[in-house]
Formats: structure tokens, sequence, C-alpha cells
């Protein structure tokens, strides 16, 4: 929030954290420090943090971070989740209307491939491939584009959630759209960083399994040995500019100094952050195999074919099955699991962020004043 000092690099607790007073009563007295209760051993017992939003104003436990993601979900259901229907809504739309524009300008050519009797030529296979690879272009980029939108919606939501103040759908579309461009820019530079590292891994699969193919074992034990090093590479550098996008956001920052900012304010927690992350991913996955485990087993069986049955019969049997109850059922989980992927993950990786700044920085007293 633009009126709330310590959120910006130029906020009064700047980078630098709050200016402590020098000399001999330099020391911390009683009260909430940036690293928790600061007290003489002989004090009183401290009081329970101030809490205005989501989450307490001081360093956030695990339960903390978790806790407050959940909250946020649940008190600003309609503005995130709002937010997040019209996204992939508007994505789904301009997908398809990619591919009827693709199928409308190649249809000659479709009708060329699938003739009876036709052959592969590439008189006709050009235009097919021209055509849906700029679909594919376009689902890239729009995915890009909606991913960006929705870890800056959540951003802003968590603004107001951790002051305690109501995030309206206007509110959060537009301080999220305004932020987007920083924030998919920061995508990007952070996949052109892990791009090698990938390379590296797909490389390293491909020749696997080429290896197996082949039964020679000979390299099994150096792919698997470069396998263990570009693999704590790739999550180093992950973990090292995940506050990168929250940064964009609430700090208004560039892509550079937003990357610039993450790599300073996680170093010292890289184990920290590695660890939550990779424990709201599990709970992710869980929970995508929470929905999808029963419809696996109550999935329709496969019709019978014998040598008798009618080919149309069996292509409806397919058609019943792929668009009956069953096939909204999975859709509606489908969708559920990125919804919350696409919220869940980003809410965590910015309460870390807050808690960083809390810690380092001195921004729960900061955020305290302003909630006032």
């Amino acid at each position: 929030m633009p009126d709330t000092p310590g959120w910006g690099p130029h906020g009064s607790q700047g980078p630098q954290g709050p200016q402590q007073p020098q000399g001999p009563q330099a020391g911390p007295g009683p009260g909430w420090g940036p690293y928790g209760w600061q007290q003489h051993p002989w004090g009183p017992p401290p009081p329970p943090p101030p809490k205005p939003g989501v989450i307490p104003l001081a360093p956030l436990g695990v339960d903390h971070v978790f806790g407050g993601a959940f909250a946020t979900m649940r008190r600003h259901a309609k503005p995130l989740f709002g937010t997040a229907a019209a996204a992939y809504g508007l994505l789904a739309a301009v997908m398809a209307g990619a591919l009827l524009l693709a199928h409308a300008v190649t249809r000659d050519e479709f009708r060329a491939m699938y003739a009876p009797g036709a052959t592969f030529s590439w008189e006709h296979g050009r235009p097919l491939l021209l055509a849906f690879g700029a679909v594919w272009l376009t689902g890239l980029l729009g995915s890009l584009a909606v991913n960006s939108f929705l870890q800056a919606a959540c951003a802003k939501t968590l603004q107001e959630a951790v002051l305690g103040r109501r995030a309206t759908f206007r509110a959060v579309w537009r301080g999220a759209w305004a932020r987007t461009p920083s924030v998919a820019a920061v995508t990007l530079l952070l996949a052109l960083v892990l791009l090698l590292p990938l390379v590296v891994l797909a490389v390293l699969f491909v020749a696997f399994f080429v290896s197996v193919m082949t039964d020679s074992s000979a390299p099994l034990g150096l792919i698997f040995l470069l396998f263990l090093l570009v693999t704590p590479l790739a999550a180093w550098l992950y973990v090292t500019f995940a506050f990168a996008p929250a940064a964009a956001v609430l700090e208004t920052a560039g892509p550079y100094t937003a990357l610039r900012r993450s790599a300073r304010l996680v170093r010292g927690a890289r184990w920290r952050t590695f660890g939550i992350s990779l424990l709201a991913g599990l709970i992710v996955l869980i929970v995508s195999l929470a929905l999808r485990l029963p419809l696996e087993l109550a999935a329709p069986e496969p019709p019978v074919v014998t040598p008798d049955s009618d080919t149309s019969e069996i292509f409806f049997d397919q058609l019943r099955g792929q668009f009956g109850l069953y096939a909204l059922a999975g859709l509606a989980a489908g969708l559920l699991t990125q919804l919350l992927a696409s919220l869940f993950l980003p809410l965590v990786t910015t309460l870390l962020y807050i808690d960083r700044r809390i810690r380092t920085e001195g921004l729960a007293q900061a955020l305290d004043s302003a909630a006032r």
C-alpha cells in the first residue's frame, strides 16, 4: 500500500532495518523487535504480538505462514478466487478463439490431409504446423500473463489482509494488473537463469533413456553424478529469487531490483525458505491426490470390444464416458487443484517474504503503525 511506510525500499525502515540508538544505552528494551520479544531476563512475560489481520506482526512460524495463507483465502475469497476465475476464463476464451481461427485458416489443409487415401505432404502440413504453433505460442504467453497476474493479485490481497483491511475485487484487479508486467519480466528473467540447469536436466534424462534403450550401462554413473550436481543448483537458484515477485508488487520494484532484493532477503534463510516452500507444494499434491484418486477408482470401465462390435456404437460409448458426469467431476477437480496451486503457493511465498522483512528490517513496527 503506498501509504504504508516500510513496504517499499524508500520506507522509513528501509533495507538496512530500523535505526538503533548509539552509545551505552543502545541495548534492546522490552517490546516486539525484528527477532521476537526483547526483554530483560527479569522482565514480565511477553504479551501476545499485535494481530490486526491474518498474521501476528512478529516473526512468523510455520503455523503462522500456512494459517495466514488459509485465512487469507477464506476471508478474502471473493477478490482472490474472483480474479483467478476471471483470469482463467479470459485465457480460455482467448485459446478457444485462437483454435477457431487456426481451424478456419487451415480448413482446406485439414480436408486434404484427412481425405481418403491422402498421404502427408509439406504443402498441406506446413500451414497446419504454423497455425497450431501460433496457437501453442499464444497459450504459452497467455499462461505467463495469467500466472504473473495471479501472483500480483495474491501479493495485493495480502497487502490489505495483513493489516486487517478489506480487499475488494476492483482494487485487487487494478493493483495486480498494474504490476503484472513487472512480475512477468521477473518470471522471464528467472526462467533464463534456470534455463541452463533445466536444459542440463533434460539432456540427462534423454541420455538416461538412450542408455536404457541401448543396454549401455557405462555412462549411467556419470549421468547420476551430474544429476546430483544440477538438481541442487536449480533448487538454490529458485530459492534465491523466490521473493522477487513479491518485491516487484509490494515495493513496486523493477525486475532487476526485485531479483536483487530477493537474493538479499533470502540470505541466511535458504533452508527455511526451501523447506516451507516444499511443504506447501506437498500440501497441494496431497489435495490433488485426494480429489483425483476417488475419481480414478470410480472411472467407468471401457466398452468391451468384440469382432462383432459396431464401430459407431463404440465411438459413442467413449464420447459418453468423456463428456458425462464423470468427466464433469474430473474437470471440476482439475480446476480446484489449479486454483489452489495458483493461489496458495504465491500466498505462502509472499508471507515468507513478509517474515524476512519483519526479521531483518523491522517491518512489524511499520505495519503496526499503519494498522492503527
